[in-house]
């Protein structure tokens, strides 16, 4: 008998022990190009059927087996205790169609349910997630060796939730039956011909309106594009319009916040500008605001879940920022969607002055495959770090101490 039959058939075998059998297989990252052809060249369902029963346990399993490094105390947490349920039940109806006839047709229509019924259960998953370190820093603070384990899971489970909810959602899309009139070249949420600067215009919109909604004014925009093809070839890429405008909407609401508020007396706001460029291999987008700049040690901290200045959400609607703030995730989210398909976001600032967001994405489809945490020795190696001394001198604030010898531990 199989393993998984064996799972199957004996109700008292622990979910952990489906935990530990697909999270010895590695993820098999789809690229932009692969997605687009099989959602256009004769799409078998049978076919993504027998792939993602398979893919979707590997993938959740893989990342549920890190969720058990995270600190006792942060796991203890009504929050964390909910999502680890979700992620079980949902192993568990996957793994439930493993020994399933893929021929029928009942089978594959049952299984398309399912997949939409695990994506809205999963669909406060970010919330959920940061409530509970919000839970865990109210009630036990937090030191820098434990924010570095966090930092370093966060970004890894939010990544995988990104794939498992793109992989769902081109199945349920593509096989459903039912077309998006909005879109009807679109392949599941994929735009094989995606005008970059459409989608520019519209987050940029969607920010404006929200920016006057709660400032009573906003900036303009400055937009500016290059095609190294040419200056009347057009600005197009296969990419996901979903993913681009939530980078996006973030960079401008951030970008416009930053305006109003460093210029709140002044007659003219600057303008954000934004230039799109085109090249053989990356397509960047760059953002910037004259909205006063952030220091240099500040940076890193805005891609950081432990460290976020924005209100608490539970105080949020009495904060006058709040449609223009949150969990403070943001930033680490939007940089994951760009690091999705190998591209990235970053952020370059002159304090005093204003800043800069940049993103890159894969020009080319080809290029344009997913970037998958996998559970491995290299990875738990993460989570055993240790808060040793740095092997750099750092500043000493303490004035006693200047021109003193220390002694080193």
């Amino acid at each position: 008998m199989k393993f998984t039959q064996f799972l199957l058939r004996n109700s008292s075998i622990p979910k952990q022990a489906l935990v530990d059998r697909f999270s010895k297989f590695s993820p098999s990252p789809l690229s932009m190009k692969q997605f687009i052809d099989f959602g256009s060249a004769n799409a078998c369902e049978k076919t993504s059927f027998v792939f993602l029963r398979q893919e979707l346990p590997v993938r959740l399993a893989n990342i549920m087996k890190e969720i058990d490094f995270l600190p006792d105390k942060l796991l203890s947490t009504p929050s964390l205790q909910l999502l680890q349920s979700w992620y079980a039940t949902s192993l568990m109806e996957i793994v439930g169609f493993l020994e399933k006839d893929p021929d029928d047709k009942k089978i594959l229509k049952k299984f398309t349910e399912t997949l939409v019924n695990i994506r809205n259960r999963h669909n406060n998953v970010v919330t959920t997630m940061a409530q509970g370190v919000v839970e865990y820093k109210d009630a036990f603070g937090s030191d820098p060796v434990t924010n570095q384990n966090v930092q370093y899971f966060l970004d890894r489970f939010y990544m995988s939730r990104i794939s498992t909810r793109m992989i769902m959602n081109q199945h349920s899309l593509i096989f459903d039956g039912s077309a998006n009139p909005a879109h009807p070249k679109h392949i599941g949420t994929i735009d094989p011909d995606c005008a970059v600067t459409e989608v520019v215009k519209d987050a940029f919109d969607s920010s404006k309106m929200l920016c006057e909604q709660y400032y009573m004014t906003s900036p303009e925009i400055d937009l500016t594009q290059v095609n190294a093809k040419g200056p009347d070839q057009p600005l197009r890429i296969v990419y996901v319009p979903s993913h681009l405008y939530h980078m996006l909407f973030e960079l401008f609401k951030n970008a416009m916040r930053a305006t109003v508020e460093t210029h709140e007396m002044a007659l003219h706001l600057p303008p954000v500008k934004v230039r799109v460029s085109l090249g053989s291999e990356d397509l960047t987008i760059k953002i910037s605001d004259r909205g006063g700049g952030v220091p240099l040690r500040k940076i890193e901290r805005l891609f950081s879940y432990m460290y976020s200045t924005a209100p608490s959400p539970v105080d949020i609607d009495n904060s006058r920022n709040a449609p223009l703030a949150g969990f403070g995730y943001g930033l680490p989210i939007s940089r994951l969607y760009a690091k999705y398909f190998q591209g990235d976001l970053q952020l370059y600032s002159m304090e005093g002055y204003g800043t800069s967001a940049v993103i890159y994405l894969k020009a080319l489809s080809s290029e344009s495959v997913e970037r998958l945490p996998v559970y491995n020795q290299s990875a738990i190696r993460h989570y055993q770090t240790s808060n040793e001394a740095d092997d750099w001198c750092m500043p000493s604030k303490d004035p006693k101490k200047l021109g003193k010898y220390e002694r080193r531990s």
